[in-house]
């Protein structure tokens, strides 16, 4: 962790709607993870990105190759992604939505069914176990395996989606941006918005991804990750902007995440403020809070001390993610209610 929130941030009520499981990983369980396996001689700086350093895109994509070494058997899955869950409801996110590739590793036996019936199981032992947060499921399409994988991904996701009461929703689109293009992916996608999963893509994550932005906006998405290269000022078009705005369509933005792998330039930069200032719904999110050695209340945090923003707007940031998340009504108003419930006790 680069530096601890104030408590105000800690008490702080949040929704975390983009978190990769593998990205998510703390210090202490990589840790456990790297002393397990020593004969792959990793090191934990190969696996984290500390306060100070950038990496580029490439070098981000690296780390989560080394991660991957780590976690390749569904006893390393179910600890992982137990100790992810544990660690964001510590930090006070009490609804998180965890996104994932499945994974096929032959030499473990591992299969990419196994590996979400695994992610499905520690979410149910952590609701059994008493852990303070309600925790949903996004099946995620890598970009780089192409169409076919896509299909196969997404049919996966619509079978948990029909048998797993409720806790696969969606499905995410991400993977490395200069990669593939969506035009490819586009039948696949379709096809999952519809038989009913909630679509969260990465899009205009680079300034090359321009028209497969406007092809992607036509499905449309139900949130979009990321978003960086939307906005005219940043070489993307009021057209771009205007769709999204028309669409209403929610950003996920993750401000360490963007700085650290250089796709922002700063803090100050980012494009946050943007969206904030149009009254457009944003959600602040860590990407890979493991990775870039964040958490959401040190995201919020940053957000307020960046921009000025007063506990009153944080709190009404927090409280808006409740709308953007793919949580079912019933779910989202007992949310609401938890949140009035805690305003008084937090905004003292």
């Amino acid at each position: 962790m680069d530096t601890p929130a104030e408590p105000f941030y800690r008490q702080l009520p949040k929704v975390e709607l983009h978190a990769h499981l593998n990205g998510s990983v703390s210090e202490a369980t990589m840790e456990y993870l790297i002393a397990r396996k020593p004969h792959l001689n990793i090191q934990h700086s190969m696996t984290a990105i500390r306060k100070g350093q950038r990496r580029t895109l490439d070098e981000c994509f690296q780390v989560f190759k080394v991660i991957h070494q780590l976690i390749d058997t569904e006893e390393d899955l179910l600890l992982v992604t137990k100790a992810v869950i544990e660690e964001f409801a510590a930090d006070g996110v009490r609804y998180l939505e965890l996104r994932s590739t499945p994974r096929e590793e032959t030499r473990t036996g591992l299969t990419k069914r196994k590996y979400v019936e695994t992610v499905i199981e520690a979410i149910r032992q952590c609701k059994e176990e008493g852990v303070d947060i309600e925790v949903r499921f996004l099946v995620a399409v890598d970009r780089r395996n192409g169409p076919e994988v896509a299909a196969e991904t997404v049919k996966l996701a619509e079978d948990f989606m029909t048998s797993n009461d409720g806790v696969v929703v969606g499905l995410d689109l991400s993977g490395d941006p200069t990669v593939g293009h969506g035009k490819d992916l586009l039948p696949a996608l379709q096809k999952a918005k519809n038989c009913g999963l909630k679509l969260a893509l990465h899009l205009s994550e680079v300034p090359s991804q321009k028209e497969e932005t406007e092809l992607l906006l036509t499905i449309p998405p139900d949130r979009i990750g990321h978003g960086t290269f939307l906005h005219p000022e940043v070489g993307g078009s009021k057209c771009l902007v205007d769709k999204v705005r028309e669409r209403n369509i929610p950003l996920e933005l993750c401000l360490t995440s963007n700085v650290k792998g250089q796709t922002v330039e700063s803090y100050d930069k980012h494009h946050f403020l943007y969206w904030y200032q149009l009254g457009h719904p944003c959600v602040l999110c860590t990407d890979d809070k493991g990775v870039f050695s964040t958490d959401l209340s040190q995201e919020y945090q940053l957000a307020a001390s960046t921009f000025g923003l007063s506990q009153e707007a944080i709190w009404e940031l927090s409280q808006q993610a409740i709308s953007c998340s793919f949580a079912p009504d019933g779910l989202k108003k007992q949310l609401y209610e938890r949140w009035a419930l805690l305003r008084p006790q937090v905004l003292c």
